[in-house]
């Protein structure tokens, strides 16, 4: 169990469905309170866990939903469209946005109808946001947008942290434009952080979710030559890191929600292996895999090296900064 710096206040709470945090820090007070958070994205991985944590703290959740609203913590808005944000009125007291929806990246290969669905899930829908947040008498203090180390592209062995110009490839002129289309909202004068995330670890989904069966089943591979790197965190620290950005006035900008310790492929395949007892002994060449996913391969056999630089400087204290321990305490909470 992670204990927090002694400043921070610790409160064990249960996230959905299977991973266990200490919040912390507590967010402002004060003339900063922060009372109210409206979320997009609120069914999903992180969205779904951010909601539980800040609700069991008393912090007030707005959901902003797509469909029509089941009660009074949702409120419609519509993303596909430019004049489709929430209402200002819905928005009356909120303090803080948390922009967390947009299409998977992973599944399937990346045709043009899929690419579009891409870019429109995260630029359309910021862009929508951010001019709906602007336009408000009194809008939120912050808006935290979900984004991606994508931003780097290839890196090689090389360490990057967020002072690092963007790559290229698709998913790096992605992020750049998913970050470019919350402008409207840093020009009103809202403190707009961008969430560069790594690959978040949780039995309940995301990568280590989809890895479990084939692990478990003494199939465990590496990709490819296994040697590209791939930067990770848990989803326990996902969320304080979210709360961290929600708290420190100073974090705007784009921050890396990262681990402090990237792995290459073929240790983190060795690291799920050894915390499931099984082997790991298989490689998934690149060949079979450029000619079955195509231009998704490319981004499977690219190296990220991230640091979280912004996150350290700042004092954030990680639960989970080594991936051994990291996978341990994934792998013994229970089955959602």
């Amino acid at each position: 169990m992670c204990q927090p710096r002694p400043a921070q206040r610790a409160i064990p709470v249960r996230i959905a469905p299977s991973d266990q945090i200490l919040i912390g820090p507590p967010l402002p007070s004060g003339d900063n309170v922060i009372v109210r958070i409206a979320i997009t994205g609120s069914t999903g991985l992180i969205g779904s866990a951010l909601a539980r944590d800040l609700a069991s703290d008393d912090v007030e959740v707005l959901r902003l939903v797509r469909r029509p609203p089941a009660g009074p913590g949702e409120t419609r808005w519509d993303p596909a469209t430019p004049e489709g944000g929430p209402s200002p009125g819905s928005l009356a007291g909120v303090d803080a946005v948390v922009h967390l929806s947009g299409a998977p990246i992973a599944p399937g290969r990346w045709t043009a109808a899929r690419k579009q669905e891409l870019r429109a899930s995260r630029i359309d829908s910021t862009a929508t946001l951010a001019r709906a947040l602007a336009s408000m008498d009194d809008p939120p203090r912050a808006l935290l947008v979900a984004s991606a180390i994508g931003w780097y592209g290839d890196t090689g062995s090389r360490e990057v942290d967020e002072t690092a110009p963007g790559g290229t490839g698709f998913l790096a002129e992605l992020v750049r434009d998913w970050e470019a289309a919350a402008r409207p909202a840093a020009d009103a004068g809202i403190r707009v952080a961008h969430l560069r995330t790594g690959i978040v670890l949780s039995r309940g989904g995301g990568m280590v979710g989809q890895l479990l069966l084939p692990f478990r089943l003494g199939l465990g591979f590496r990709i490819g030559p296994g040697t590209q790197y791939l930067s990770w965190i848990t989803l326990a620290d996902h969320i304080r890191a979210c709360r961290f950005v929600l708290a420190d006035p100073g974090l705007s900008g784009p921050v890396n929600l990262t681990g402090p310790t990237p792995v290459t492929n073929a240790q983190f395949s060795s690291a799920l292996a050894h915390a499931l007892g099984r082997p790991a002994l298989l490689r998934l060449p690149a060949g079979p895999l450029r000619v079955a996913l195509g231009e998704v391969s490319g981004e499977l056999l690219a190296s990220c090296r991230v640091r979280p630089a912004r996150l350290l400087a700042a004092g954030f204290a990680f639960c989970h900064a080594q991936l051994g321990p990291a996978l341990a305490n994934v792998l013994s909470q229970p089955p959602g």
